[in-house]
């Protein structure tokens, strides 16, 4: 009588970068995240919240988040903790050290870009684990929000881009029952500092 392997998903995975499964990974990450939004839609939210637990921590979850903070345009930018995952063994331990348990954000590192005017815009740099935490919520979050979400919204959406508001702009003006107004607008500033 043989007994079962009970290693652990982590422990099964190869130890280096370059042998992950790539497709497999975001296979499973794509399929968590298809049950959510199934539970979204069907209104259970003690499964939503199941599933969202299991998918942060999830092999696969921590695995594509670490890949989207270390092969992005950031990946070279480090927070105050001056750590950059450039090597396969970084990549793997901070893979390791996605938790949630006694999970805390250091500080932004902050510096200054200047604007076209003179003035410098202050911007805040996360270290690379507190984007690979914000990364993995992401995938548990998006679901949820995509499901429940303004479905004529553009801004800032997956999958949605300006071609897509236009199109729906030329649908809802040019049906019988039109629009008798447009207002445009423009918020000067809105996410900056005054001045």
């Amino acid at each position: 009588m043989s007994t079962p392997n009970r290693a652990s998903a982590a422990s099964m995975a190869p130890c280096d970068w370059h042998q992950f499964d790539w497709s497999r990974l975001h296979g499973t990450v794509r399929r968590l995240q298809a049950r959510i939004v199934k539970a979204t839609q069907a209104g259970d939210w003690r499964r939503v919240k199941t599933l969202q637990r299991f998918l942060t921590r999830s092999f696969s979850g921590k695995a594509i988040a670490v890949k989207r903070v270390t092969e992005n345009q950031g990946k070279n930018t480090p927070g105050v903790d001056r750590a950059t995952w450039s090597t396969p063994v970084a990549k793997r331990q901070a893979i390791e050290a996605l938790g949630r348990r006694g999970y805390q954000p250091l500080p932004l590192r902050r510096v200054y870009i200047p604007k076209t005017n003179g003035k410098k815009r202050p911007l805040g740099i996360p270290t690379l684990h507190d984007r690979a935490m914000q990364a993995l919520y992401l995938l548990a979050l998006a679901p949820v929000a995509e499901t429940l979400g303004d479905r004529n919204s553009y801004g800032f959406r997956p999958e949605r881009s300006t071609a897509d508001a236009i199109k729906q702009c030329h649908t809802i003006l040019s049906g019988h029952d039109k629009a008798e107004w447009v207002l445009e607008g423009d918020i000067k500033g809105c996410f900056g500092a005054p001045g």
